[in-house]
This record gives C-alpha cells, sequence and structure tokens, in this order.
C-alpha cells in the first residue's frame, strides 16, 4: 500500500506544472499586451473594463503590465466583454508588418494612357501586401504644347503633400495652387487633374485610399474632354 501511494505522488508530481515554467508561457504570449491593446482599441479605462468583468482596476493593470498570472476564468471575462474566443490570448501572433523600400529599388513610371506624360510616379508600398493605403512618390513635369493634364477619378479619398515646386491641382470646378508645405485631403471620386504651375518640377508625396488597382498611380477612370471642364490656369 504505502508503494503504491508512493507511485501515486510521484505521477501527480509529474503532472504538476512548475510554476515558473507557467510564468514563462504567460509572457512568451503577451497576454497583458494583448489585454491592453484591445481595450485601448476601444478607447476604454481600467475602471470600466473592470465594471465589465467584475475584476478591480488595480488588478487589470497588474494583469496587463504581467505582474500577475491570469487565470482562465479572468481571461474569459475579459474576452467575452471584447467578443473574442479564449484562444485568442494563447494563438500565436502574426509578425507585425514592416517592410523598408530603398531609394534605389524603386522603379520609377510615367503616367499611363498618355503619348506625353505630365507626370512620373514612384511607388512606396509595392512590397506590402493587402495594403490599406497606397503611397507615391510623384513628380509633375513643366509643361509642353504636347501635354495635356487629363482629368480622372477612382474610389476612396487622396492626400497630396508638396514637397517642391508649384503644383496646381482641380478638383471638380475648383482650381487651387499648392507651393511647397502645402498639402490636399479630397474625395477621390470627384474628377480630379494636376498641373505642374512653374518652370521647374513638382515633387509631392500622394497617399490614396481603397483603389480598385493598387498597382500603380496612373488614371483608374480618365475622363474625356467632355465630361469634364478642361483645365485653366489659374489667376495669379
Amino acid at each position: 500500500m504505502a508503494e503504491l501511494a508512493g507511485v501515486r505522488r510521484e505521477e501527480t508530481q509529474k503532472t504538476q506544472v512548475d510554476p515558473e515554467t507557467a510564468e514563462r508561457f504567460i509572457a512568451e504570449k503577451r497576454i497583458g499586451e494583448r489585454i491592453k491593446r484591445l481595450r485601448l482599441k476601444k478607447s476604454m479605462g481600467l475602471v470600466e473594463l473592470g465594471k465589465h468583468t467584475g475584476l478591480s482596476a488595480s488588478f487589470l493593470s497588474q494583469l496587463e503590465t504581467g505582474r500577475v498570472v491570469p487565470t482562465l476564468r479572468n481571461l474569459s471575462r475579459i474576452a467575452m466583454v471584447f467578443s473574442k474566443d479564449l484562444s485568442y490570448f494563447f494563438e500565436t501572433e502574426p509578425n507585425a508588418l514592416f517592410r523598408i523600400h530603398r531609394r534605389k529599388e524603386r522603379v520609377r513610371l510615367p503616367q499611363t494612357a498618355v503619348t506625353v506624360p505630365t507626370y512620373f510616379f514612384e511607388s512606396l508600398g509595392y512590397m506590402v501586401p493587402d495594403r490599406h493605403m497606397d503611397p507615391y512618390f510623384a513628380q509633375f513635369v513643366p509643361l509642353t504644347k504636347d501635354m495635356d493634364p487629363k482629368a480622372h477619378m477612382h474610389p476612396g479619398f487622396e492626400f497630396l503633400f508638396i514637397l517642391d515646386g508649384e503644383l496646381e491641382i482641380q478638383h471638380g470646378d475648383q482650381i487651387s495652387t499648392l507651393e511647397p508645405g502645402d498639402a490636399v485631403y479630397f474625395d477621390a471620386g470627384t474628377p480630379h487633374s494636376y498641373r505642374c504651375a512653374g518652370s521647374k518640377p513638382a515633387d509631392a508625396i500622394i497617399v490614396t485610399t481603397h483603389q480598385t488597382s493598387a498597382t500603380h498611380f496612373a488614371p483608374v477612370r480618365a475622363l474625356t474632354p467632355t465630361a469634364v471642364p478642361k483645365i485653366m490656369p489659374a489667376n495669379r
């Protein structure tokens, strides 16, 4: 009988998890950071989260900073507040997106669908899959008699920041001239076009969102001259 009891004690000891191992597992899964990220994403304070979970704000604070080890019961309460499954806290997190685009690796492309391009562009996000925005470096060249800026439109919004030179932009019936340091944010679903307004090229950073095609900065839908008034120089 004594021998059997000893075997059972040995089996129990083998199945017990070492506290240090458990804490290391919690730390590796960064459960506290995941809780804090969920809370901040909902703009929720510790006190508010405590009201929903029945846990004190001080305990939640220690939980987020890794000073206490959570129980499955506590994690379940927190998971339900954020409509998450309990497994969310133990799944392997995907690597955070981080892509560098070296200047020497970028490709300079001309405006498409025209005989003489009025601008050239370089994608600043071509290595990012399933991206939510499309950043570009664009250079608008001074116009010649053979150039005809074409209006275009596409879904979403567009942001443009002038780095150098002067750029005239027409958005619908409105014409504005931008100088270095100026920026514009507009609805890209309205016909718009660009025109270098100086004697030297105008450089700009452009960011577009929710495009149907994320492969280039070229017009998604070019408009005929009858569809939009032809650009006229702004009064200066």
